[in-house]
């Protein structure tokens, strides 16, 4: 059986949580690949919200196997957290499994994001301030602690030591901070050692078993991919791929055992933190909007910043990822707008672009081009087909699929696990 990517088509939070719980029951594992707890999900499940954030969303579907891949930055301390408090609502989570090999942020890679931003001022990239960022680039530079290091002291401390030689002398002498003491990290860590040992496991080597007997395993990206650090925009993007290469890297499964690419995207737009959002509706539309979709964030609880549907964007997801089928979520949020507007192009001084501008410069400046389509005002919540939705909503969802190469498969209309409309299967 082939491996199955979820995965966000604009700047995060389109609803992945929804998709990959839609699609939970019928896998065997769910397997978040990147990023850590910078960002979350949030699911509804009988009524029951949940905020989900290192935990992959498989982990509330009873019989799947949940993994934390090796593409994760995994904060041991937010770990057990999330665990504990789940538990203590009746989720079992003694199935869930870490990679060996995925790095561990520790509490001078939180220090290090923090003081990091506030010293490049207007300059900031409007990191969560969690770790995320410096645990990659200790990983990049060969300096990470990861999973498996818990269980040998002597290896441990010797990571930690070659961490800190430099960070130190950055805490101390540029931020006027003080020095973190060795000791005291690798205390922290080795505290968690003995709870963490039965979940690491050597994922790759199951998760290629598990296709080989035929299992059905879905790989769940973290962020999306305009925050890609390779494809997004960049500099205003997280530290690792949220696109579907990153689903081979950080799972350990090659390319070839993947046969579908399901990208989510909002029926609008949102993005948290800095950087450049052509369709940024900063008046009382966008205010709309936020409050109509409840956009703040599951994990640092900020408002989002919230512009129309830009096709633009969904075109470079289908691109880059190789998309084979959209979820559309939130189209409910749009209910009782007259005329709703989409971006089908950019426009840079005499220029006008279909497609992503090459130029960071050149996105900075875009100014969109907008194509209106007719609104609704009927309800659309109890919608479960097609002939459900009133003709302008189908319309709408006819004309965002003609502006990219893959069909919309699902459509979400409402927050409900079964607030849904699936047109065509996803596995």
């Amino acid at each position: 059986m082939p491996a199955i990517v979820v995965l966000g088509a604009q700047w995060g939070d389109e609803g992945k949580g929804k998709a990959t719980d839609l699609l939970g029951e019928q896998v065997d594992f769910v397997v978040k690949y990147n990023g850590g707890n910078n960002a979350g999900h949030t699911i509804v499940v009988g009524g029951e919200k949940y905020a989900l954030h290192l935990l992959p969303s498989g982990i509330l579907t009873s019989g799947v196997t949940p993994v934390i891949g090796n593409g994760v930055v995994v904060d041991l301390s937010v770990l057990f957290q999330e665990i504990d408090a789940i538990s203590a609502r009746g989720v079992d989570t003694s199935r869930l499994l870490v990679s060996a090999n995925a790095h561990i942020i520790t509490d001078y890679h939180r220090t290090m994001d923090k003081v990091g931003e506030r010293f490049l001022g207007n300059a900031k990239i409007g990191t969560t301030g969690r770790g995320i960022g410096p645990a990659y680039a200790d990983k990049m530079s060969r300096l990470g602690v990861r999973a498996q290091d818990l269980f040998d002291e002597k290896i441990l401390r010797q990571k930690v030591e070659g961490a800190l030689e430099l960070k130190n002398q950055l805490l101390v002498k540029a931020y006027n901070r003080k020095a973190v003491p060795v000791d005291t990290v690798v205390d922290e860590l080795l505290m968690h050692a003995d709870r963490l040992r039965p979940m690491v496991a050597d994922t790759s080597l199951l998760l290629g078993k598990a296709l080989d007997e035929g299992k059905v395993v879905l790989l769940e990206g973290g962020q999306a991919t305009m925050l890609d650090v390779d494809h997004g925009s960049y500099p205003f993007v997280t530290s690792s791929n949220p696109t579907a290469g990153g689903a081979c890297t950080g799972s350990g499964i090659p390319p070839t055992r993947i046969d579908r690419v399901v990208a989510i995207v909002k029926a609008y737009t949102t993005r948290v933190g800095s950087g450049p959002f052509p369709t940024e509706l900063l008046d009382e539309k966008g205010e709309w909007l936020r409050d109509r979709g409840a956009e703040f964030g599951t994990t640092t609880g900020r408002p989002r910043r919230c512009g129309w549907y830009d096709a633009v964007i969904a075109r470079y997801a289908a691109r880059i990822n190789g998309v084979t089928d959209f979820v559309l979520t939130k189209l409910d949020v749009l209910t009782g707008l007259e005329t709703i507007p989409v971006c089908v192009g950019y426009r840079v001084g005499d220029t006008t672009y279909d497609e992503m501008p090459t130029s960071q410069t050149d996105f900075h400046h875009a100014v969109p081009v907008y194509e209106e389509l007719p609104g609704w005002d009927e309800d659309i919540t109890a919608a479960r087909s097609l002939e459900d939705l009133p003709k302008n909503a189908r319309r709408y969802i006819e004309a965002l699929e003609a502006m990219t190469s893959a069909p919309i498969s699902v459509i979400g209309v409402g927050p409900g696990r079964d607030e849904s409309i699936v047109v065509r299967s996803l596995v």
